[in-house]
Formats: C-alpha cells, structure tokens, sequence
C-alpha cells in the first residue's frame, strides 16, 4: 500500500490546479470550499515531507466536508479535488 505522502506526490499536479480554480467558481455558493482550500494550502509543506504532521489539517477538512460528501450542485473538478484529499486522508490513517 502506498504511504499518504506518495500519494500526494501522484494528486499534486491536479491539486494544485484545481483548488484555487474550484474555489474560484465556486466560493460564493459553497463558503467552506475557500476554508478547504486555506487548509490544503497550510498544510502542503506537511505533505511533502517537509514539517510537520497534517492530522489536524485533516481533521478540520473531515469536519468542514462532512467526511468529503460532494454538494450536488457542483462540478466534477470539486469532485475530484474531495476524492484526492480523501485518498490521501485515507491512506495517512492507515499508515
């Protein structure tokens, strides 16, 4: 099984782009998502190794996203932007 940290490393492209996109498109309707996007930004040098553990970064996105349910009035890049947190989330737990 893969460590949460490779995992991030596979998301990071994608996560990068599409955080400040999704938020842009969608803050206004869906305020939390600009908290996401806060706490993936705090929490990146974690996820590379750098300092630090994210545990509470990702209990605070567990929280927020009501354990990553997408909203149904949003797009498939929001969707995809949950599911990698929640990939990486996962596989942090299981380490």
């Amino acid at each position: 099984m893969k460590d949460y940290k490779e995992i991030y490393a596979e998301f990071k492209e994608k996560l990068e782009l599409y955080v400040p996109v999704v938020a842009r498109v969608h803050g206004d309707t869906h305020p939390e998502f600009l908290e996401v996007k806060e706490i993936y930004d705090s929490m990146k040098t974690a996820l590379e190794g750098e300092a630090g553990d994210p545990e509470a970064d990702f209990a605070k996105l567990r929280q927020i996203t009501s354990d990553y349910a997408v909203p149904s009035d949003t797009c498939e890049t929001y969707e995809a932007v949950y599911q990698m947190l929640q990939a990486i989330d996962e596989a942090r737990q299981a380490k």
